[in-house]
């Protein structure tokens, strides 16, 4: 009996490592689409999904990239890192910078060209990551979360070509 029970937790537990992240953002709707090329070089395509129009970043949203060529775990840790700190700027929480820097290489690994990770934001839950849809991490940090996605979305975006796409139709921003 206890065996069985050991079995059936096993199976969800890795049902759940298997699910793809369109159960966290359901039902899905395309809010806007671009892509993000740095000095010429196109790097990959941005999808962001909510589950209403128009866009509102207080209801949970999925932002999907699909990469175009190989970069580095690490490259994706610590331009993310340079990047909040960047946004965030005096009100960068260096004493967190560990944490968010262990966040983020749990949810990420090297990527190939066609390879995905999404971002889920769950406004009372953090940010769940996932890997060509395999969940990497659940981050129950909510500054994180939210810093995380002004990466794109925030108004002191590097890419604010791209955060018009993936936005501006539906929010008028």
């Amino acid at each position: 009996m206890r065996l069985s029970a050991l079995f059936f937790a096993l199976l969800a537990f890795s049902a759940r490592a298997h699910a793809d992240w369109h159960q966290d953002v359901s039902p899905a709707v395309l809010a806007g689409q671009g892509e993000f090329t740095f000095w010429g070089f196109h790097l990959y395509n941005a999808q962001l999904w909510t589950t209403q129009l128009p866009f509102d970043d207080a209801k949970p949203f999925a932002l999907h990239l699909t990469y175009a060529r190989h970069i580095s775990r690490d490259r994706l840790v610590n331009s993310g890192l340079d990047e909040m700190r960047r946004i965030l700027g005096e009100a960068w929480p260096a004493a967190k910078a560990s944490a968010w820097e262990g966040y983020m290489a749990q949810a990420f690994a090297d990527v190939n060209e066609g390879d995905t990770i999404t971002g889920v934001y769950l406004p009372t839950q953090g940010v769940r990551f996932y890997l060509n849809d395999r969940q990497t991490a659940n981050v129950t940090d909510l500054a994180f979360a939210k810093a995380f996605f002004s990466i794109w979305l925030g108004p002191q975006t590097r890419a604010p070509k791209l955060r018009a796409q993936l936005i501006h139709a539906t929010t008028g921003n």
